[in-house]
C-alpha cells in the first residue's frame, strides 16, 4: 500500500447537490480500492486561468492509501466524468 494525494477541481456550473454527488462517487471509488485518510473541501476558488470558459472551480483535496495500480484507474475515471475540470494525483513519500 502506498500513500497518495489527489486534487479535484469540479465545475461551478454544477449545483451544490451535484457537486456533492460527484465527490461522493469519487470517495466511494477510493474507499473501494483503498482507505481515505482525509478529505479537505476548499470550496470555490478562482482559477489561475480560464478552463472551458470558467474562471472558478470547486476544489477538493483527498489523501488516501491504496495499491500502486489504482491511481491509473482513478485518473481514467476522472477523465471520462463530466463536471471535472482538472485533477492531479501525487504519490507521497513514505
Amino acid at each position: 500500500m502506498a500513500k497518495y494525494e489527489t486534487m479535484m477541481v469540479f465545475s461551478t456550473t454544477l449545483d451544490e447537490e451535484a457537486t456533492q454527488t460527484l465527490l461522493g462517487k469519487f470517495k466511494s471509488l477510493i474507499e473501494t480500492n483503498g482507505t481515505i485518510e482525509s478529505v479537505d473541501e476548499w470550496g470555490k476558488r478562482k482559477l489561475a486561468y480560464p478552463i472551458n470558459d470558467e474562471t472558478e472551480g470547486y476544489y477538493v483535496l483527498v489523501n488516501f492509501e491504496s495499491n500502486t495500480e489504482f491511481p491509473a484507474e482513478l485518473d481514467r475515471v476522472y477523465k471520462i466524468t463530466d463536471g471535472v475540470l482538472r485533477t492531479m494525483i501525487v504519490a507521497q513519500e513514505a
